[in-house]
């Protein structure tokens, strides 16, 4: 129950703040026919800190995300350092950074597109018919003998994995058994 109030919750909190959000979007493009798209951003911009001084003397309260996100957005038309009045200009710039890092971590959810089914093949077996080889040598090799250019983070993410030690180790180039045989031959040899 209180999952579900508060799936609602947030579901409520996002529309109100995309729809705040599409009234400033409108806002500007009608101010945008104006001569000057640079005169309107900020004349718009300048208007929203107004708004928060009437709205304040009322009944202080913080900016809202969708105020702060067009204020951000606002801000790239035109040098707001001059304009900026209800925060410092260090908040602004935080601000920002939080969307910034809030976009990139939107983007990068998809991550990056596997490589096709076939070179993930070839690789797995360069390394199964190459034990000594590791991740950049099988990157070299591809680049120089078929030229794909393959960074040696995503051969590791496509190694077999009893060959992929793991980060931080090193891959020997001689399995354990190879010392074994080598010591037993040697041994009946002196023997």
């Amino acid at each position: 129950m209180t999952r579900c109030m508060d799936l609602l919750h947030h579901v409520r909190h996002l529309t109100g703040t995309l729809l705040t959000l599409l009234g400033d979007v409108v806002h500007f493009l009608r101010l945008c026919w104006r001569p000057s798209a640079v005169l309107a951003a900020e004349n718009l911009f300048l208007r929203k800190q107004l708004a928060y001084y009437q709205e304040r003397q009322v009944k202080p309260r913080r900016a809202t995300d969708a105020a702060r996100l067009a204020l951000v957005w606002l801000g790239r038309w035109f040098d707001w350092r001059q304009a900026l009045t209800i925060v410092q200009p260090h908040t602004f710039t935080r601000w920002h950074r939080q969307g910034f890092r809030l976009f990139w971590r939107w983007k990068s959810k998809s991550g990056r597109p596997p490589i096709p089914p076939d070179l993930q093949a070839l690789i797995r077996r360069m390394a199964l018919e190459n034990p000594s080889w590791g991740e950049e040598r099988i990157a070299n090799e591809l680049l120089l003998k078929l030229g794909l250019r393959v960074s040696p983070r995503t051969i590791r993410k496509y190694l077999p994995k009893r060959l992929n030690p793991g980060r931080g180790k090193r891959a020997t180039p001689q399995r354990w058994r190879t010392f074994v045989v080598i010591s037993t031959k040697s041994e009946q040899v002196l023997g």
